[in-house]
């Protein structure tokens, strides 16, 4: 599909707005719209200038008020056609794009339908892309009434019905009947990664996620010593990548998932179930967290809530896993200096003795990139890891006889 693909990116510009709700303060709308931004630059567009409103609810016409929308057009009218397209935060509806479209005369885009665009333009395997095509036409499918008003519609009875309302009709049915055979694409699919997953049932399973860019791909390249796509961009890893990986003497499978990421499309979560059964059937779930973002506590909600969405009652052991503690950094405050401490002010030290201290266990600090703490995740995961082994084969402890670091003897597929 190319619906939502941007093009002409190396010279595209855009506008992003953004509303502030009540429960909302200005410092978290600046932080969507510095996530939006990268994501718009994922995309490869350049966000240039910034549009906020505070509102109770947004306005079921225009999303944003009529006040505000003039201001955006002089702004764009302004530009002398620099401005490509206009980006809100928000997912819109079918009636809110028709109106904004009608007005701004630019292309628009909202949250939903930007992040659809980087799966498509990221989507490797034939799973991925089955996905995000899915996707995209359970999207498009409600805003279908706003991709023929150029054609003229005409009004009466039986009979009397415009080209217009002919064309959305067949484009409905196309749709429709591509959506049940990507559908049906998935489900063979499906069956065939079930197959692989049965045959490396033997192994205790570690999956590791996350938010997205984090550093879950370069965690699974350092650890398995393999080439997993990297990059400091958003949803960098579509596809579901399984690594056999070796520990001293141990060997167990490590899988690296799709991040995840704040007002995550629910077409996205209902098409990539089937890649998130990775998580599902994990034993072992390593949660990566970019300690140096200043908002990982809300990342660290969103992916919780997202993950208690995938597996609903069931509680999986998991060990929370503080990564980038090299780009870790804060302002140190004047001895003198009585304001109340915030997140900009306080040290790593500091923090690791707040509610991440009642973890115990089952949280370590990391920088996958410089390597610091490094030996010591390899072990809390071969102790964890062994545990679980020794639960499901009581009798089967001849791995564990005696310690021999075996990882730099296989390659990334665990084979010699």
């Amino acid at each position: 599909m190319k619906d939502f693909i941007i093009t002409d990116t190396e010279s595209e510009k855009a506008v992003l707005v953004g509303l502030i709700l009540p429960e909302q303060t200005e410092s978290e709308i600046t932080e969507y719209l510095d996530e939006l931004a990268f994501l718009a630059q994922t995309a490869g567009v350049e966000p240039v200038m910034r549009f906020t409103q505070r509102l109770d609810h947004p306005q079921p016409a225009t999303f944003v008020g009529k006040g505000k929308l003039e201001e955006i057009k002089m702004y764009i009218e302004a530009q002398e056609g620099e401005i490509g397209v206009v980006i809100f935060d928000d997912e819109l509806g079918p009636k809110q794009m028709r109106n904004i479209e009608k007005e701004l005369k630019v292309k628009i885009l909202d949250r939903t339908s930007l992040i659809l665009d980087i799966f498509a333009a990221r989507a490797r395997t034939a799973h991925a892309k089955t996905q995000v095509e899915l996707a995209q036409y359970n999207y498009m499918l409600p805003r279908l009434t706003g991709l023929w008003t150029h054609l003229e519609r005409q009004r009466g009875g039986v009979g009397m019905r415009g080209p217009g309302e002919t064309q959305l009709e067949t484009d409905r049915r196309i749709i429709l009947d591509k959506i049940a055979k990507l559908k049906r694409d998935l489900q063979t699919i499906d069956r065939q990664m079930s197959v692989q997953r049965k045959n490396r049932a033997q192994l205790i399973r570690v999956a590791l996620v996350g938010y997205t860019n984090v550093g879950k791909s370069t965690i699974m390249n350092v650890v398995s010593k393999s080439d997993v796509f990297a990059e400091n961009k958003l949803f960098a890893t579509l596809d579901t990548t399984v690594r056999k990986v070796i520990i001293r003497n141990l060997p167990f499978l490590l899988s690296d998932t799709v991040g995840f990421i704040r007002k995550l499309p629910t077409q996205l979560i209902e098409s990539f179930k089937s890649t998130l059964d990775e998580v599902r059937e994990a034993d072992l779930i390593l949660h990566v967290v970019d300690v140096s973002h200043p908002s990982f506590e809300d990342h660290i909600a969103v992916v919780e809530s997202t993950l208690s969405e995938i597996l609903k009652e069931e509680r999986k052991p998991t060990i929370m896993v503080f990564n980038k503690i090299d780009a870790f950094s804060f302002v140190q405050k004047d001895e003198d200096d009585l304001t109340p401490e915030t997140k900009e002010n306080i040290c790593l030290e500091d923090i690791k003795q707040t509610w991440l201290k009642n973890l115990g266990a089952d949280v370590l600090f990391i920088s996958a990139k410089s390597g610091e703490g490094l030996e010591e995740f390899r072990s809390r995961i071969y102790d964890r890891v062994k545990e679980l082994h020794m639960l499901r084969y009581p009798y089967n402890d001849f791995l564990f006889d005696e310690y021999t670091d075996l990882t730099d003897e296989f390659d990334s597929n665990g084979t010699k």
